[in-house]
């Protein structure tokens, strides 16, 4: 009996014990109004030694999960080789002669891989360490949903009435006269909800053998989506099944009247917030890519110092009181100010779902269909709310002037 059988059957036995002196002081303290002080005793006894006996079990079981790591291959020795072979097993008692088999040289040396037909770097005398877990590919993180308000449709198709035109000609009326008429327009706009949407395949062993394979593909499937869900919302033409972006929906950057095109990034920035809110529409962010920033927050001084922060210092990302979000989304080169909260909004048909099935051939080849989609679309209210424009080439040109 192992040492585990052992101590198992103690503490049963222990806990038992301790039943017992519990049903015999319930009975004391029925007929007696007490429990005796013998009893008392016997029940502390009987609490410690079961308490100890749970400690042993559960120290065996932590000693048992660690005694062979993981990533260890496992390689027989000549004799469990030969026991192995189809030679060995035609063997009786009553056997006489002499028996060959061969087997195979690179399993003295080697032990096989965890999956697949090669073999781990690590030998039978010097395994090699399988660290645990799967090193990802890192992929950049989505910003814009954050920045944009979120609603829930049931509907494939998104419409939306907005204003084209107010021409207002309310004026002081003398008595008697005639009053004049305001004009407005409106349009009707409307939307389209995008499925956006990929397949993994995967062997039902592979998913068995790494429990954790299900969980990474989730993960990375998932992030992926997001990451294509990231350039319709900023890029996408709305041709076919594509969402209309916001890039392709803003306003084109132009300087206001009276004012020259400036030659430098901090100053293009600045412009862009003044077109915004020359046009009612006040700006509330502004994205960049991490390139640009860098650029932007790289600019020094005459004598050298930093224009935006101290290396020293925690830097704040913000650009004329408003924050600077960075984007890996965004070309280089290009920028995006906005009314974020209010000038868009991000309509859900169908949150992120992820399916596993078996489709086609999937049931001969032992194979299983992961699906990953979601329905998401996007609607601007106004262009205006939104300016789009190049950056400067050249970000030092402040310091230059």
């Amino acid at each position: 009996m192992s040492d585990y059988e052992q101590a198992a059957r103690e503490l049963r036995a222990a806990t038992d014990e301790v039943k017992r002196f519990a049903e015999a002081s319930t009975t004391e303290l029925r007929n007696l109004g007490k429990v005796t002080e013998e009893t008392k005793a016997s029940a502390d006894k009987a609490l410690a030694e079961m308490s100890g006996l749970s400690t042993r079990l559960t120290d065996l079981e932590q000693r048992a999960a660690r005694r062979r790591e993981p990533s260890e291959d496992t390689a027989l020795t000549l004799g469990e080789e030969f026991m192995a072979s189809d030679a060995a097993r035609d063997l009786k008692s009553s056997f006489q002669g002499r028996i060959r088999t061969e087997m195979e040289r690179k399993a003295l040396t080697t032990g096989p891989a965890t999956m697949g037909a090669t073999t781990s770097a690590g030998t039978s005398l010097i395994p090699a360490m399988r660290l645990s877990g799967i090193d990802m590919i890192r992929l950049p993180q989505p910003t814009l949903r954050s920045l944009i308000p979120s609603g829930a449709t049931s509907s494939p198709i998104i419409e939306f009435v907005r204003q084209k035109s107010f021409d207002n000609k309310a004026t002081p009326v003398a008595e008697g006269a005639a009053k004049p008429y305001s004009d407005m327009s409106f349009e009707l706009s409307r939307a389209n909800v995008a499925v956006i949407a990929h397949l993994f395949k995967a062997s039902k062993q592979a998913l068995d053998d790494a429990p954790e394979l299900v969980s990474i593909i989730n993960a990375q499937g998932v992030a992926g989506l997001e990451q294509v869900e990231e350039y319709q919302f900023m890029y996408g033409d709305g041709t076919g099944a594509n969402i209309l972006g916001l890039m392709k929906q803003a306003t084109a950057f132009a300087a206001p009247a009276g004012l020259a095109v400036p030659d430098a990034a901090f100053d293009t920035i600045r412009m862009a917030m003044l077109q915004a809110s020359l046009s009612l529409y006040p700006a509330t962010g502004i994205v960049l890519h991490e390139i640009d920033w860098f650029r932007i927050t790289s600019v020094k001084d005459g004598i050298g110092r930093y224009v935006l922060s101290d290396p020293q210092s925690v830097a704040t990302r913000s650009l004329w009181g408003l924050p600077v979000v960075v984007s890996n989304t965004i070309r280089q080169g290009d920028f995006l100010v906005g009314a974020f909260a209010t000038g868009a909004q991000i309509f859900d048909r169908q949150s992120v779902a992820v399916e596993v099935a078996t489709v086609g051939d999937d049931f001969e080849k032992n194979m299983v269909t992961v699906r990953i989609e979601e329905r998401t679309g996007l609607v601007v209210y106004r262009q205006q709310s939104f300016i789009t424009g190049t950056l400067p080439p050249d970000a030092t040109a402040a310091k230059k002037a």
